[in-house]
């Protein structure tokens, strides 16, 4: 069943692709607003979270332009983003009902908490990315990344790393693991909140940071930062190197988007994605943005379940390696 929902996945950028090149007159349709005047934006986690205020702030955006509709956030957590993923999946395709989504979606299905991931929904627009920080705690023996990788290669296995486990957080080290041969002992925590109690208190050696959670604990001190995974240098850490500066390729970042229910009209797709584009142009959306470490990153539909799809076949790699995910 996991095998047919990705091989559907993949399947589905060619189709896609194949529509919108040869439908009749694609070429000069324009896109079509959904008839609702609101459609309703399903965040499947707490309000108050990241994920939320990164949305309302769009919600926000999107409700002063002059568009013909606009969207309102309602929050349907629980079930590790499974209750709000099937309460979306089985809305109309109308184009009044969107979904928030992130990787946390491939790594719970992978692990077995839920059943739904991208392969259920049509992809709108990537939009936002929040990159990690290969973090560690103030007291850590180890001053660079290229000391702490040193250890991790004579010692495998004993450097005490936080993660949910299964999660995006655990994801990062796994997928370091994979390219540079390090191993690390994992110990789990149900949060972010958690886990930088316990790295602010030396109770685990590791754990993943980002620039809005990080910052004033690694200027500071009580935190130290080794690389971020990231393109680019944060320009609010600018001394901090890139994983590639250091020899690893790996960029890894938390990547938010907007889904909608399978079998959307690619025009209603279209018209949702540049509603989004306008409102990630808002100069005010990115100052709030960059307030926050996190990066306006816009892709449209096809570009997206391009970026899914390869997405998803690196985390289940490192998922088959680890014995977490059998095909």
């Amino acid at each position: 069943m996991k095998k047919g929902l990705f091989h559907s996945l993949i399947a589905g950028v060619a189709i896609g692709a194949a529509a919108l090149a040869f439908a009749p007159g694609a070429a000069e349709a324009g896109p079509m607003a959904p008839k609702c005047s609101t459609a309703k934006l399903i965040v499947p986690w707490k309000a108050g979270g990241g994920t939320h205020v990164l949305f309302s702030i769009f919600e926000k955006t999107i409700q002063k332009l002059d568009v013909k509709s606009k969207i309102k956030v309602v929050t349907i957590p629980g079930q590790s983003g499974n209750k709000g993923a099937k309460a979306a999946a089985k809305s109309k395709p109308d184009g009044c009902t969107l979904f928030a989504i992130h990787q946390s979606a491939i790594t719970n299905y992978l692990n077995g908490r839920i059943k739904f991931h991208f392969g259920e929904f049509e992809t709108v627009a990537l939009l936002t990315s929040t990159p990690d920080i290969v973090g560690a705690s103030g007291q850590a023996p180890w001053n660079t990344f290229a000391e702490l990788k040193k250890a991790a290669l004579a010692a495998p296995g004993t450097i005490l790393t936080g993660a949910t486990f299964g999660s995006t957080s655990q994801f990062m080290w796994l997928i370091m693991e994979d390219l540079t041969g390090m191993k690390f002992k994992y110990v789990p925590f149900d949060g972010t909140r958690q886990r930088m109690t316990a790295l602010l208190s030396n109770a685990i050696q590791l754990g993943v940071l980002n620039v809005a959670s990080g910052r004033k604990y690694l200027e500071n001190g009580d935190l130290k930062g080794y690389a971020i995974a990231a393109e680019k240098r944060s320009k609010h850490l600018p001394n901090m190197p890139t994983m590639r500066e250091l020899g690893v390729d790996m960029v890894f970042a938390l990547k938010r988007g907007i889904v909608a229910p399978k079998g959307t009209d690619k025009d209603i797709l279209e018209y949702w994605s540049g509603v989004f584009k306008q409102a990630a142009e808002d100069s005010d959306l990115l100052k709030q943005m960059d307030a926050k470490g996190t990066d306006i990153n816009w892709v449209g539909p096809k570009g997206y379940r391009e970026w899914v799809a390869k997405t998803y076949k690196d985390y289940e790699k490192v998922a088959i390696k680890i014995g977490m995910y059998k095909k």
